[in-house]
């Protein structure tokens, strides 16, 4: 029997939590399902990543009014996926703030993300006939951007490319504590279908040079402590590694991307096959990384057709 494409088959509604990870400062996590983060200020309230619809952003503001009635005012989107960022509508924010870089791949590729996701990932995209279009940011910047909720202070910084090569992260410095997308995973799979797996460890690197008290990641459970954020940049790390080493040795060997799948597997199967959305990943995984070994440095960009085309040689 075939496996189902993807995350087709997953129609399994997510447990959600919603975790204090400091003051005023909260992670909405789903069991794997993407994560948003929430960070309250003296006067208004900062999003981080808005969910694929405005239907699954109104469960992050069911949560967000259980705890504080001021208003969102800013939306930052730390990259341009589509399950990050076509929720962003529903938060009615007077900014939506994304890296030049990120804006710049929803020019080039937005649309076949969206339509390569949506099949992907079904249930996520429930009520996706609320999304009014492609999400486009109100500002952008190129390295660092600091923003101010009264006296509470929002570092938005570039720190290198790793899940995509425009990523950025939110750091509260008054409570030393980082919202860091997809660059930082727990217990979930990485996606690197738009990675760059040579720049990712440094970008790790410099995250972790922060000595943070707390990490909300991309997905899974919330990190609080500095045992938790070390482990998780440790296991984020190793995937990264687990997964690259061998596809690049059989792609700079001369092999096919169905070898490079297979020699992955021997190494990452027995590690993370328990991970979330591990078979999701996995083929779109082990063809960037054979892409990258062979010096494609910019990532071809997914297409539904693509997709489809690479599963069935890959699942074969």
């Amino acid at each position: 029997m075939a496996k189902s494409f993807a995350s087709a088959g997953d129609m399994t509604e997510k447990k959600i939590t919603f975790t204090e990870v400091g003051r005023d400062l909260w992670a909405f996590t789903a069991e794997g399902d993407p994560n948003t983060g929430v960070i309250i200020g003296d006067d208004s309230v900062m999003i981080v990543d808005a969910q694929a619809t405005p239907r699954l952003a109104n469960k992050v503001i069911e949560k967000i009014r259980g705890v504080t009635d001021k208003p969102v005012k800013y939306v930052v989107l730390t990259h341009y996926h589509a399950v990050r960022v076509l929720g962003a509508s529903a938060y009615g924010a007077s900014e939506t703030i994304m890296s030049q870089t990120a804006r710049s791949m929803v020019v080039e590729r937005g649309q076949e993300d969206w339509d390569s996701e949506f099949a992907r990932f079904p249930r996520l995209f429930q009520g996706h006939e609320s999304i009014p279009g492609l999400t486009w940011p109100t500002l952008t910047f190129g390295d660092s951007m600091t923003l101010y909720l009264g006296k509470r202070r929002v570092d938005l910084e570039f720190l290198g490319r790793g899940h995509t090569a425009g990523d950025i992260v939110a750091h509260v410095p008054d409570a030393n504590v980082m919202f860091t997308g997809d660059l930082v995973e727990y217990h979930s799979a990485c996606y690197c279908g738009d990675a760059h797996f040579s720049d990712w460890p440094e970008t790790l690197d410099m995250i972790r040079s922060y000595g943070l008290d707390a990490i909300a990641p991309g997905r899974g459970d919330a990190l609080v402590g500095e045992d938790k954020v070390n482990d998780a940049l440790d296991k984020t790390s190793d995937f990264l590694e687990s997964t690259y080493r061998p596809i690049a040795r059989v792609a700079q060997g001369g092999g096919s991307l169905k070898e490079a799948w297979d020699a992955c597997r021997a190494v990452c199967d027995p590690k993370f096959s328990s991970y979330a959305i591990y078979e999701h990943c996995l083929p779109f995984n082990v063809a960037r990384a054979y892409d990258e070994a062979l010096g494609i440095d910019t990532p071809r960009i997914w297409t539904a057709e693509r997709d489809r085309e690479m599963w069935e040689r890959l699942q074969d």
